[in-house]
């Protein structure tokens, strides 16, 4: 797909599938996993990073060289934590990179809106490159835009649920006046809820708990990187028109040669 990059603030990407490193059961599981979903974006939560162990087996030692770095403020409870991660993640990583995760509530771990846009903004006049994971609003999607995100992240359902593409129109809707890249993260239980994002014009998605508890998340993280590249390639594709409830449509012609011949006792009708 060389010829249909994905591009964040100017910055350019192979892959649209975008992966997450935790819940694995083992950091060398993860770094196959990452290795065999060919992601070039990886996501790390700031709070489990000690880079006091760094170079001792802590999860960014297995993370694969070459991946692009993408702190996230996973935990964060407000604006004034969010950025707090995040310039901790700066100074640590050398990266401006963030993923801007504000979630008060333990139950759902919704995104606030409210504190989302106020951190968006904080982060963008530091500096940063912003990330922020929102709920499929598109509303809040167009203020964050505004407020100078590099991509929207609109949820697919609760985070860590595998619940798939529950926000399907909302996210139809975003992604129909978005300037930037809207990458659906979170929810997505099944490499066909990847490729279901795909379809209806999202330009990326980020998966984690559905390939890291997997029976086989090695397995798995390839078969969301094919189904990721299958939906962007039905997306330019171009679907068929859908067919009403009581519709059909012969894929063969029901007439041509074999109406033509029907006279000397060949079959006139019938679909194929």
């Amino acid at each position: 797909m060389g010829e249909d990059p994905f591009r964040v603030a100017g910055t350019t990407y192979l892959s649209r599938l975008l992966v997450g490193t935790g819940k694995f059961a083992s950091h060398q599981v993860m770094r196959d996993a990452l290795i065999a979903s060919g992601a070039d974006i990886v996501t790390v939560a700031l709070r489990r990073v000690d880079l006091s162990r760094a170079g001792e087996g802590d999860v960014l030692d297995f993370v694969p060289a070459g991946m692009t770095l993408l702190p996230n403020t996973s935990g964060a409870l407000d604006a004034a934590e969010a950025l707090r991660l995040a310039r901790l993640g700066r100074a640590a990583t050398g990266t401006g990179l963030v993923k801007l995760e504000v979630t008060p509530d333990p139950r759902t771990l919704a995104p606030d809106p409210i504190e989302t846009l106020r951190a968006a903004e904080l982060m963008v006049a530091d500096g940063f490159t912003v990330l922020p994971y929102c709920s499929a609003d598109p509303v809040l999607a167009r203020r964050l835009e505004e407020a100078g995100c590099a991509t929207v992240m609109p949820l697919g359902s609760w985070i860590g649920s595998n619940r798939g593409l529950r926000t399907r129109d909302a996210i139809e809707a975003i992604v129909e006046t978005a300037g930037i890249p809207v990458v659906v993260d979170a929810g997505l239980g099944a490499p066909s809820d990847a490729a279901e994002a795909m379809e209806i014009g999202a330009d990326a998605v980020l998966v984690n708990t559905a390939i890291a508890i997997s029976a086989d998340p090695v397995a798995m993280a390839r078969a969301f990187a094919l189904a990721t590249l299958a939906g962007r390639l039905a997306r330019l594709a171009g679907r068929a028109r859908a067919g009403g409830a009581t519709e059909a449509s012969a894929s063969s012609p029901l007439t041509g040669f074999l109406g033509s011949t029907s006279g000397s006792g060949a079959p006139s009708g019938g679909a194929v």
